[in-house]
């Protein structure tokens, strides 16, 4: 069975055994790639029956899949999709590897008339409540918070698959009703709003009289445009921002401790005192950077001169100390949300790298009740505050 976009491209190709289980399959990625699936494969899983992920060009004719083993999943009956199931290793997945699988089963749960599914995995991660939202809508639809919900195990899923184009080289767009998600040459491009669930979207898509653009996004305002698409995802034209050269400069001392703060309080318990020193071994600093706000290098991270030109004109409109504050606690959040998945990933490879005792001891140790965070958070405000008005 294949399955093709309106453009002609295929999306993704099924085969089906004689006795109407799933045989192989393989779906396309944002990037051109493809993963297949490699059903019942292992029971070598902590649920037991297990399908497996592989990176390949090429489908799967017998035996093993042509390409990479990546990681498994809890086994599906493919033909009669009754749940969603759990990942094993998702950091493991190319990007979009996750999202593809996980609306190809939207896809055939909708066919196979599946009003709800359930996730009842051991690993209800925001991450994964973020993926969801991408092929499925939540219910009930009012939840007051659903991220906590989905962790207590109290929402279902509603089937809603994206439409999946391959619009140009490198260009590719998903579509609900209206764009939602566009990757350009390996930028992924977000609307922020998903169903009553508002995300961070520095790379942002966003409707304009012209069509769609795709933009930098800080503090409330665009910061870049890089993409014009039609309504219905095709592209008009790619915008080419002229990147102004300026010299590295660094960020205050007290600045660099307020982001890793943020970016602590909002991780799981054990990485938050490993966060605070990988951020302390890292140079964090402003200047140019092409196309993007952030470019992260082995020691030196680089935040965009355009996202402190943004806080500096709102800065510049806004009287009192109190508006002051808060835009510079903004900005410092954001700052956050753009380097956090770089911290909180040294910050794992770190923990994970030392003895079991010392592992042990690191998942045992209570939460910090001193206030360290919320100082070092305060100190941050002044220091961004003065080194902008510099």
């Amino acid at each position: 069975m294949l399955s093709f976009d309106r453009h002609g491209h295929l999306v993704s190709e099924l085969a089906w055994a004689s006795d109407g289980s799933l045989a192989r399959a393989r779906v396309r990625l944002p990037d051109g790639t493809w993963l297949a699936i490699e059903p019942r494969a292992t029971t070598a899983a902590p649920w037991g029956l297990a399908d497996r992920l592989w990176r390949a060009e090429r489908f799967p004719e017998g035996g093993d899949p042509p390409g990479e083993p990546l990681t498994v999943f809890e086994a599906l009956d493919w033909a009669r999709i009754d749940r969603i199931p759990p990942l094993a290793e998702p950091t493991r997945l190319p990007p979009g590897g996750g999202t593809a699988v996980l609306n190809l089963i939207a896809e055939l749960a909708r066919a196979q008339g599946v009003a709800r599914l359930a996730y009842r995995g051991p690993y209800p991660t925001e991450q994964l409540f973020v993926a969801l939202l991408e092929s499925f809508r939540y219910a009930p639809a009012d939840a007051t918070d659903p991220l906590a919900a989905f962790m207590a195990g109290e929402l279902a899923w509603t089937p809603a698959p994206h439409e999946r184009l391959f619009v140009a080289d490198g260009l590719y767009v998903q579509r609900r009703a209206r764009v939602e998600k566009v990757v350009f040459r390996g930028a992924a491009y977000y609307r922020p709003d998903w169903q009553s669930v508002v995300r961070q979207a520095p790379k942002r898509v966003r409707d304009v009289p012209e069509g769609v653009l795709c933009s930098l996004w800080a503090l409330g305002r665009p910061v870049e445009d890089h993409l014009l698409l039609a309504s219905e995802g095709d592209l008009l034209r790619v915008l080419e921002p002229v990147v102004h050269e300026c010299p590295a400069r660094p960020m205050p001392p007290e600045v660099v401790g307020g982001v890793a703060a943020i970016v602590a309080a909002g991780s799981a318990r054990p990485l938050a005192p490993v966060i605070e020193d990988v951020a302390r071994a890292v140079a964090l600093e402003w200047g140019a950077v092409a196309r993007d706000l952030v470019t992260i290098g082995a020691d030196r991270i680089r935040v965009s001169e355009g996202f402190r030109a943004a806080l500096a004109e709102r800065l510049a409109t806004a009287h009192g100390r109190g508006p002051r504050a808060t835009l510079a606690l903004a900005a410092i959040v954001e700052l956050g949300v753009l380097v956090g998945d770089a911290l909180r990933a040294r910050a794992q490879a770190r923990l994970a790298a030392l003895p079991p005792a010392a592992q042990a001891a690191a998942l045992d140790s209570p939460p910090p009740t001193d206030g360290r965070h919320a100082r070092a958070i305060g100190d941050a405000i002044e220091a961004l505050l003065r080194e902008v008005d510099g």
